[in-house]
């Protein structure tokens, strides 16, 4: 797995529309998780605001998590799920929306098509795919 190209992929799947960032991670990440477009796109779609307009957790996290769990057949994800937080959290500066879109000095903490970028970079670190 080319992890820059998968980041890079999953950007541009989310800022081109259509797609939240939930989608755009688990798509981008297809090969990892062995299932169908489709498919990503209809289990990740409301994961998007924040767990469901929430503003709670990232849906570039949440997507990302999902196919960890997929990636694991559901075994040791948990621990997986929070090492990819964690590094999420140290690229990103926060895990939750409602703090990752704060704005501060004109700008959010982390734009979407970053956090969906620093959702695969955890991803590849934590699953140690290259």
């Amino acid at each position: 797995m080319d992890t820059e190209k998968i980041a890079d992929l999953a950007a541009e799947l989310k800022m081109r529309g259509g797609l939240n960032c939930a989608q755009a991670v688990s798509v981008a990440l297809k090969e990892e998780s062995g299932l169908d477009e489709e498919i990503l796109k209809q289990l990740s779609a409301g994961f998007c605001a924040g767990m469901g307009n929430t503003k709670a957790t990232c849906g570039a996290l949440i997507g990302v998590v999902m196919t960890a769990g997929m990636k694991t057949n559901g075994r040791g994800t948990l621990r997986y799920a929070k090492g990819i937080s964690e590094a999420f959290e140290e690229s990103s500066g926060a895990i939750t929306c409602k703090d990752l879109k704060k704005i501060t000095d004109g700008k959010p903490l982390c734009p979407c098509e970053e956090c969906v970028r620093n959702a695969i970079r955890a991803y590849a670190k934590v699953m140690e795919v290259k």
